[in-house]
């Protein structure tokens, strides 16, 4: 039986950058088998894209909520959408 893909768009807004937020998250996901990405945005949030198993993905978006301990999570936007079959996890510049 196939394990159900599901694919989540992350916002997150507050003390998110320059506090290792995109490297946990990239060993975060790494540890879970979820594939994706994680990039700082112009507006000093963090977006992500987690796409794996729906417990896996889960725990992602929880993660997300409260982040590496120096983060100051405000606000996060989560938005699910189609799996487009990514196969590896990576931090974008």
């Amino acid at each position: 039986m196939a394990v159900e893909r599901i694919r989540r768009r992350v916002i997150v807004r507050g003390r998110v950058q320059g506090v290792f937020f995109r490297g946990s998250t990239e060993e975060e996901a790494q540890a879970r088998g979820v594939a994706g990405w994680v990039r700082n945005r112009a507006d000093g949030s963090v977006e992500a894209v987690f796409e794996g198993p729906a417990g896996a993905v889960e725990a992602l978006v929880d993660f997300c909520r409260a982040g590496p301990s120096f983060a100051r999570v405000e606000v996060v936007e989560v938005e699910a959408e189609a799996p487009e079959r990514l196969l590896r996890f990576e931090v974008r510049h």
